[in-house]
């Protein structure tokens, strides 16, 4: 399997205030860091099915913190704060999960590791 290449989409970059630099460079960071642990995971890996294990390990976490930052997105409005930042990083997990489908070699092996734990968990808890 190929190397994955993620990387902070410039139009979330520009979303941010002029005063928004630190926080980009702490995007770029995160991302750089994501995508190194990803391809570690990759090249550990014994076949295609155990690295597609492991993004979508990364898949579901992206995810999570995507539902995170949009319910803190909603609080910071409700307390009459900017929700800025809590909207670039909501935008920047969905564009990572998006990144991460359109690697073509990838999408499969993550539609089938996908299927095969909604089987699993609907076999467990069934």
């Amino acid at each position: 399997m190929q190397d994955i290449s993620l990387s902070v989409p410039e139009p979330i970059v520009q979303s941010l205030p002029g005063d928004g630099d630190d926080a980009a460079h702490d995007m770029q960071k995160a991302v750089a860091g994501w995508e190194q642990r990803l391809n570690q995971a990759i090249e550990d890996a014994e076949d295609d099915d155990a690295a597609a294990g492991a993004v979508v390990d990364a898949l579901e976490r992206f995810e999570d913190r995507w539902e995170q930052y949009d319910d803190f997105v909603a609080e910071l409005r409700a307390w009459g704060q900017s929700p800025i930042y809590a909207m670039a990083w909501r935008d920047l997990q969905a564009a990572l999960v998006q990144q991460l489908y359109d690697h073509e070699e990838l999408a499969s092996h993550i539609d089938r590791e996908r299927n095969a734990r909604i089987v699993s968990d609907g076999i467990r808890f069934g």
